[in-house]
């Protein structure tokens, strides 16, 4: 796993841990992690990462229009 730093202004109050949660729930929105790997980024477990999706205003279904139409249609 890759370590980055950031040089954050100190006016901005975020800490580590939201910073990472930032990072996570953005990279897990556009598909680019799976729960699991943004879960470990933030170090929680996959159940904790899910329920605190929400508050991001991320869905816990990452999935495209297209393809639940196409699930549909399917069943």
């Amino acid at each position: 796993m890759k370590t980055i730093t950031l040089n954050m202004p100190d006016s901005l109050d975020l800490d580590n841990k939201e910073i990472a949660m930032l990072v996570a729930t953005r990279l897990y929105e556009q598909g680019k992690l799976s729960i699991g790997q943004a879960a470990e980024i933030v170090g929680f477990t996959k159940r904790t990462f899910t329920e605190l999706l929400g508050s991001y205003n991320v869905s816990v279904f990452n999935y495209p229009a297209s393809d639940l139409a196409q699930d549909v249609s399917n069943a």
